[in-house]
């Protein structure tokens, strides 16, 4: 598993400066400001691109944003999405021959990698992130925003030459500076960081990932580019007798994310199975989004314009129904047809949306105190973005510093962590490692793994010190591996191929005329191969009830390449584990 590179190159820091960062963590937290300074400019240049596109390409009035607009000229609406999504495709069609490999986003370069990102990389996901929101197309911005800001801080560490622990906190840093100021919440920010890039809380990485987001937030205000606070009416306090309805909606909206995860997994293979090429497919998923846009422009964009636009409006029951069920449609059709971007934006309007759907519903419950729609808004959204993209208490500090008011702050995180249990009860993904799963990697969240996949059975392997052949006699076995020469001794067949292993200390008690080693075979049929990581391993050995395994180079060809053992492999695994827990703690 090779580690992303770059073909930009590096700068050459002078040795003295380098060795301040890796030795001073006074040193290291301004280069995280750095990082936060960075990021923010990037949401900025991503923020003015898009804007641009969306207002000449869609003809909006001066103010408005595209997801806010009452209605859209019905051929910009349809027309932008497709050629937008043709064009994207265009460039899938011609990376593919230039760079093949998957780009990396930061939760798989902090899992696998230590926090190896290629700048140029993360350029592309940005530029192709912003291009798809910009011709309308229903996907979050946190995609670009995140990668742009990470990928800037994984090459700055790269060429600081940071240890992995260190670049690993540093590309959270990025990432958290580039949440915060798109969203002008620092701690929002912070905990994305956190919660979703580096995956482990410690008081060792707080303080960096907590500069890099103020930097990145004073960076976005200073430019004029901070997001004003949501305008939504809620109570003073939220009475103790109505968190059951609460713990209620988080529950729906962990069902409700797990639907649309679904449905969005369900189209890409609908794609897949219908043998469209995948340069064609943003064509036609931009042209579900145009129709929708020209039912609603609500469905369009990620959303974030018209969730501060609507927030607060009490729509009819059906129509925040259609208006929520166009939004999931389009978001779905958006991501499976091969626009780039994420949920995290667009599950915010939806669960808004959602939200007030959920009102309406429990409205007409007896024994329900009515409680206001905007309270059902909010909730619902932090509940459902908790439920796609993980990270509860990401979403409960986002709907503290977007509404200012503290008194709900406690019904939100109640939600939050309903909505995040639930989907990881009955799903056991959030959207991101869900993807991961289909591609077959095995990532649940952004803590550190890749030390587990380097550390393979190729690796740990010693030399068979013993081989015999299925059909010596067991007199002949006992006077060639008498007992003390070796534990196990692996059988191979006059070709060379392994048929099991056999153990000196049972030929020593098996008695009997014409009886031989292949009478006392074991585990003919597991074994392991050299490219296996150690879980995977651990995993086999549980399955054989086996204390040692012999490690084989293919299963057709099955020639004996070592033999390891299980109690070997759990030191090695235990080893690594203990030293990773110190890197964080600090020890």
């Amino acid at each position: 598993m090779d580690a992303p590179t770059d073909p930009a190159g590096f700068l050459q820091v002078p040795r003295l400066l380098r060795a301040l960062v890796r030795a001073d963590e006074v040193w290291l937290a301004m280069l995280a400001a750095v990082v936060g300074v960075l990021a923010g400019f990037g949401v900025v240049l991503i923020n003015a691109f898009t804007s641009l596109m969306h207002r000449y390409l869609f003809a909006l009035a001066p103010g408005h944003g595209l997801s806010d607009s009452l209605s859209l000229d019905p051929l910009r609406a349809i027309a932008v999405p497709m050629l937008g999504g043709l064009v994207l495709g265009l460039s899938f069609w011609v990376l593919a021959r230039f760079r093949p490999k998957p780009l990396v986003d930061p939760i798989e370069a902090n899992a696998l990698y230590g926090g190896r990102m290629s700048l140029t990389d993360s350029l592309i996901v940005a530029a192709q992130t912003a291009w798809s929101n910009g011709v309308g197309a229903s996907v979050g911005m946190e995609a670009g925003y995140a990668q742009l800001g990470s990928g800037v801080a994984s090459w700055l560490g790269r060429n600081f030459r940071l240890r992995r622990n260190d670049l690993r906190t540093l590309v959270g840093c990025g990432a958290a500076a580039a949440i915060a100021g798109a969203f002008n919440a620092p701690l929002c920010g912070a905990f994305y960081g956190i919660e979703l890039i580096i995956g482990i809380y410690s008081v060792m990485t707080l303080p960096f990932v907590v500069i890099a987001a103020l930097a990145g937030t004073l960076t976005v205000q200073i430019l004029g580019f901070g997001a004003p606070p949501l305008d939504v009416t809620l109570p003073a306090s939220v009475p103790h007798e109505d968190y059951g309805i609460i713990l209620i909606e988080g529950v729906a909206c962990g069902v409700a994310g797990i639907v649309i995860m679904r449905g969005v997994t369900l189209i890409e293979a609908a794609f897949r199975r219908s043998g469209i090429p995948a340069w064609l497919r943003p064509l036609l998923g931009g042209a579900v989004v145009g129709l929708l846009g020209c039912v609603t422009p609500q469905a369009m964009s990620s959303g974030h314009s018209a969730l501060h636009a609507y927030i607060d409006v009490a729509f009819p029951f059906l129509v925040v129904t259609g208006l929520f069920l166009a939004k999931a449609t389009a978001s779905a059709f958006s991501i499976g047809a091969g626009f780039r971007g994420g949920l995290f934006f667009a599950s915010l309007f939806l669960g808004a949306l959602f939200g007030k759907v959920f009102a309406g519903v429990v409205s007409i419950a007896p024994f329900v105190t009515p409680l206001p729609v905007g309270l059902y808004a909010v909730v619902g959204m932090s509940g459902l973005a908790a439920a796609i993209v993980g990270g509860p208490m990401t979403m409960t500090c986002l709907a503290l510093e977007t509404t200012q008011n503290f008194s709900v702050t406690m019904a939100v995180l109640a939600a939050a962590i309903v909505a995040t249990i639930t989907v990881r009860r009955l799903f056991g993904y959030s959207f991101a490692t869900w993807r991961f799963h289909l591609r077959g990697e095995q990532i649940r969240s952004a803590v550190d793994v890749g030390w587990i996949h380097a550390l393979t059975v190729g690796r740990m392997m010693r030399a068979v010190q013993a081989i015999a052949r299925p059909e010596t006699s067991l007199k002949a076995f006992r006077q060639d591996v008498p007992l003390g020469a070796t534990q196990r001794v692996v059988v191979t067949d006059a070709a060379g191929k392994y048929v099991g292993i056999a153990y000196p200390a049972e030929a020593a008690v098996v008695t009997g005329e014409g009886r031989n080693v292949g009478d006392i075979l074991h585990h003919q049929d597991y074994f392991l191969l050299p490219g296996m990581n150690v879980k995977e391993a651990l995993a086999i050995f549980e399955t054989a009830e086996a204390d040692a395994l012999a490690v084989l180079d293919g299963s057709e060809a099955r020639r004996v390449l070592g033999l390891l053992t299980e109690q070997y492999a759990l030191r090695r695994y235990n080893e690594e584990l203990d030293r990773r827990r110190r890197e964080v703690s600090g020890e």
